[in-house]
């Protein structure tokens, strides 16, 4: 199999290329993306003028930055640089109620030493197990996609609610990665088509992201959505370790697994029943910004992905699936969201608008590349 000269990534990924060296295109992509957004001097000049123009932008106003916090290492550092730029953040926390113990404390760990506000919107508890059960039976990889959508629709409300113009999302492409064009795909039209075609209650509480409704935060409201990590050398365990000494943050053990069914999704049900490890995401991630060496990458890569059993046993009592339903669902023919009804097609003809809405920091590049190709 062909494997990526410089990363881990392999032939399997898909869209990959390879040059005449054997590096592979999502390593020429980071190399980009390091060129647009600096680090060091130039980085921090941008951060600086960021800051100037969002305090500006909420004088006399009680806040002036959203931050969506789910207890891990990126959103908690993403608080405290925040605060570091002089600003008036606004917490807020999308509940999908399958949330890590040690996560929560962390929030309020966080919140509480840091004198920050906290919004948290709580979805129906039976309502959003019914959605994740609808997307195990309409057998795609997003099962996952719900604490997305959700996410992005609350940190919009809460945005508009308080007539703030800026959200600040903790990813950062140098620890987080690029994921593969095609392996995951979410929209509200695809979260509606999933649910009418397998739920069984109706989407009373659930936040879905309607593109008219989004259409009006990006052109109306102008709230943009920055990404401040893209501008630091983040080292993600310099991070761990500053969180853990100066505010008694805790490490609640790996990737994403601050939410206990984003940990079932990423390290049970995609591995197993799609063949996606995220790791690979994460590892490449580490290998291009220097943080990991490809050595050490190769090595992690052949560890088995930690789940528990009882978490296993949770999802299916919570989602009220006995063993024979839930091998059914692990068994069943593998689908994508091309199946079912999406905005794929919408943001295609809008293309140029959304260029124009990379380009105003309204919608981040990623979007961009990955939904209006």
């Amino acid at each position: 199999m062909k494997t990526c000269s410089r990363c881990i990534y392999n032939e399997t990924i898909p869209e990959i290329s390879f040059d005449e060296d054997g590096e592979c295109s999502y390593c020429k992509l980071h190399d980009n993306m390091n060129n647009e957004y600096p680090t060091a001097k130039n980085g921090q000049k941008i951060l600086d003028e960021m800051a100037n123009k969002i305090k500006n932008d909420g004088k006399n106003k009680k806040y002036d930055c959203v931050i969506g916090v789910s207890g891990g290492c990126d959103s908690s550092y993403l608080l405290y640089l925040a605060k570091k730029m002089g600003l008036r953040p606004l917490a807020v926390h999308y509940d999908n109620t399958w949330d890590n113990t040690i996560a929560v404390e962390n929030i309020h760990i966080m919140l509480k030493k840091l004198d920050i506000d906290l919004y948290t919107y709580v979805v129906d508890n039976e309502e959003f197990n019914d959605i994740c059960r609808a997307f195990l039976q309409a057998s795609v990889p997003e099962v996952d996609a719900a604490t997305d959508v959700a996410l992005t629709t609350v940190l919009y409300k809460a945005a508009e609610e308080h007539n703030i113009k800026y959200i600040f999302n903790g990813h950062s492409f140098r620890t987080e990665g690029i994921s593969p064009i095609g392996w995951f795909y979410f929209d509200g039209k695809y979260m509606q088509s999933i649910h009418e075609k397998f739920g069984k209650m109706p989407m009373k509480t659930f936040p879905n992201l309607w593109l008219k409704k989004w259409l009006k935060w990006l052109t109306i409201n102008r709230i943009k959505r920055l990404r401040p990590l893209y501008y630091l050398d983040y080292k993600k365990e310099e991070v761990k370790k500053f969180l853990t000494e100066e505010f008694g943050w805790k490490w609640y053990g790996g990737h994403h697994m601050e939410n206990k069914w984003t940990i079932f999704c990423d390290n049970y049900y995609m591995p197993k029943k799609f063949n996606i490890d995220l790791r690979y995401v994460e590892f490449s991630a580490f290998i291009r910004s220097g943080q990991m060496t490809r050595e050490e990458a190769i090595k992690k890569i052949k560890e088995p992905i930690p789940v528990e059993d009882d978490l296993i046993e949770e999802v299916k009592k919570r989602l009220g699936l006995t063993d024979e339903e839930f091998d059914n669902i692990m068994k069943a023919p593998k689908k994508v969201a091309s199946d079912y009804k999406t905005y794929r097609s919408t943001f295609k003809l809008m293309r140029p608008f959304f260029w124009l809405m990379y380009k105003a920091d309204l919608v981040p590049k990623s979007f961009y590349v990955k939904y209006t190709r």
